[in-house]
């Protein structure tokens, strides 16, 4: 007996592609000469993102930052160009920046902004084509070194360089579509049981974009390290950085972490990649791994 209809099985059939599309080996040949061999491995960006318009989702990242610029300048929290944390956060850019290329060649061409907004909130972020804004709350509460500033940063940048918002969009359409086929269907694409309802079809849709939410934090903080250590800054105030979160977020709960996997499960991942990205810093420093000081950080504030 045939359960699904034409439309259905040409959807079911588009949603394996998808999905065979992303799980596919995304490795690619690292470079065959040192140095640029060393440091996190390069990997494709996801094929997803193809399912999402380029051009609409950077000038929708453009109106929506003017806006915010707007905002916070018409309540005076958007601090001016002169000011020393605006010039501190902007000469740190200035560092990353040529470094960007490595992981998205068309980053090179980006008109980056930087810019600071006057808020007591822990948080950051970098919008597609290079816009970025920092929050003062993260600078202040978090007592951050100029080391520890690079890795949120780098972080930051290491979205939307993955162009992770165009991948989202990508895996909506995809969760969209199972949601709507239901439970055979979701059965087909995911190996659940066929005997789960639709209900269960759509959840099962909905776990899969969450599991790639997670893949995306990782892949950002271990991006932003590489592009931290190709700066000249320290990877390991990564470390030192998560360290200060959880200690900050035990006495008050930051919306920083609230989308963010732990403290401890970034600080393994991180602690498993210093071996790639240490010697990077080293070179910049024109010294070896092994005749590096160990990291310094400022105390916390007290509460």
């Amino acid at each position: 007996m045939n359960y699904l209809n034409t439309k259905t099985r040409h959807a079911v059939a588009f949603l394996f592609l998808v999905t065979t599309m992303q799980l596919a080996p995304a490795q690619q040949p690292a470079p065959s000469t040192a140095p640029a061999a060393d440091g996190i491995p390069v990997t494709r960006l996801s094929r997803l993102r193809f399912f999402s318009d380029e051009e609409a989702v950077n000038q929708q990242s453009k109106l929506q930052y003017d806006q915010l610029l707007q905002d916070a300048n018409q309540k005076n929290a958007l601090f001016p160009d002169d000011h020393a944390q605006v010039r501190r956060l902007r000469a740190i850019a200035k560092r990353i920046i040529p470094h960007v290329g490595r992981w998205n060649p068309e980053a090179a061409n980006w008109k980056w902004e930087v810019n600071l907004l006057n808020s007591d909130q822990v948080n950051a972020f970098c919008m597609p084509g290079g816009r970025i804004a920092f929050y003062s709350g993260i600078l202040t509460k978090l007592n951050m070194t100029d080391d520890e500033a690079a890795m949120v940063m780098g972080h930051e940048i290491a979205h939307a360089l993955r162009e992770h918002a165009r991948k989202r969009q990508g895996e909506s359409q995809v969760a969209a579509i199972a949601g709507k086929l239901g439970g055979v269907a979701a059965s087909a694409l995911f190996g659940i049981d066929p005997r789960l309802t639709d209900f269960g079809g759509r959840m099962a849709a909905q776990a899969a974009v969450l599991k790639f939410s997670r893949g995306e934090e990782t892949e950002a903080d271990l991006v932003g390290i590489d592009l931290a250590a190709r700066a000249g800054f320290d990877p390991r105030a990564g470390i030192a950085l998560w360290q200060k979160m959880g200690a900050v977020n035990a006495r008050a709960p930051i919306e920083f972490l609230s989308t963010h996997p732990s403290g401890d499960t970034r600080i393994a991942e991180m602690n498993k990649s210093m071996p790639l990205v240490l010697p990077v810093y080293a070179r910049t420093r024109g010294t070896t791994v092994a005749a590096l000081p160990a990291y310094r950080t400022t105390p916390l504030p007290k509460s």
